[in-house]
């Protein structure tokens, strides 16, 4: 695949990961999530192959090499890359892309998720774009009915069983940038709402979670299904759809928890199990990702039972991680018969 991009998209702006996209659609823009553009592309391996081609290393995230190429695959001239709260690697990524010509903003989450530090952020972020802090809130106020939508998702596959783990996903993580036009993205979510209420109910017997960030792997959520699981809780993917009540843009996005320290996850992981019924959790970690660290905490404060699932290009899980998988949910069935079995003695 060469990088022949689309024709260039004046209104767009990439983003490496879910920023204040108030602030873009504030300025008459369109936010771009490279992340998504990637994964939904007909062959993200290719592209991640041509970064290859272009220097990147093999031993790095396919991530990085992917949102790299899907920027220049898709005529995109400027980008907000996250600095500091989400990959390490986005730093040398935006140096990359100044020297062939994009325009680079950045964007950080402070690591201690003071308001007073995030506040003066997000006024940057205005300032590089032209937008007034008020005009970006009134979009704010526009958004939160969407969410609230997707929220609708998450609860219909948690509590309802009519929607699907791979329905939640899809609709939180578009939250990101709402496909870069929230007006249509509303019509199309409400549409789908309209259609899952009629479905028929789908009683999963083992309830699983989904912790880490959003896996490359094509198929996870169908392999889930067929051995007998359903994933109804997305953890990354429901924070990119600010799940929590806030006053403000500042207020927002220091309660969005992924950019921050793993300790705030591990208790509203925690709060989700509880709540959810939980029997267990997949906690996908990506290959050459500095958060895979995060395993061993995640394992030592959360009484639930753990399948660390590691994958590296976009694609087809092989055939070890179905075993894996298979492996995980007989151990939860077998769990799960024993105190039914020890009631009936």
């Amino acid at each position: 695949m060469e990088l022949m991009p689309d024709r260039p998209r004046a209104d767009a702006v990439g983003i490496t990961t879910t920023i204040p996209c108030e602030v873009i659609f504030a300025a008459g823009l369109r936010p771009v999530d490279l992340n998504n553009v990637f994964i939904t592309d007909p062959e993200p391996l290719k592209l991640v192959e041509e970064a290859e081609r272009r220097g990147f290393p093999s031993n790095m995230c396919c991530w990085i090499k992917g949102i790299y190429a899907a920027a220049h695959h898709h005529g995109i001239r400027r980008v907000v890359g996250v600095v500091q709260g989400d990959c390490s690697n986005t730093h040398a990524l935006m140096e990359i892309w100044q020297t062939e010509g994009l325009e680079v903003v950045e964007f950080a989450f402070p690591y201690n998720r003071n308001r007073e530090a995030l506040d003066a952020e997000i006024n940057r972020l205005c300032a590089a774009f032209g937008v007034n802090r008020a005009d970006a809130e009134k979009v704010r106020e526009r958004l939160q009915p969407i969410r609230a939508k997707a929220h609708e998702v998450d609860r219909l596959c948690a509590e309802e069983g009519k929607a699907t783990g791979f329905d939640s996903h899809l609709w939180m993580i578009s939250c990101s940038d709402f496909n870069g036009d929230y007006e249509e993205f509303d019509r199309g979510i409400m549409e789908f709402l309209e259609s899952v209420r009629g479905r028929r109910p789908r009683a999963a017997s083992m309830r699983l979670g989904l912790a880490g960030i959003p896996p490359i792997c094509s198929d996870l959520y169908d392999v889930v299904r067929d051995y007998g699981g359903e994933i109804v809780f997305n953890e990354t993917q429901r924070q990119f759809s600010m799940p929590f009540d806030a006053a403000d843009l500042t207020e927002q996005y220091v309660r969005y928890l992924y950019p921050y320290d793993v300790f705030s996850r591990v208790d509203d992981l925690a709060a989700e199990i509880r709540r959810r019924g939980l029997d267990g959790l997949i906690h996908y970690v990506q290959s050459f990702c500095f958060r895979q660290l995060h395993d061993r905490i995640l394992r030592e404060r959360l009484d639930v039972p753990i399948l660390t699932l590691e994958c590296d290009r976009p694609g087809p899980m092989d055939g070890r991680s179905h075993t894996r998988i298979e492996a995980f949910l007989e151990m939860i069935h077998e769990k799960k018969k024993r105190p039914a079995a020890a009631e009936h003695d």
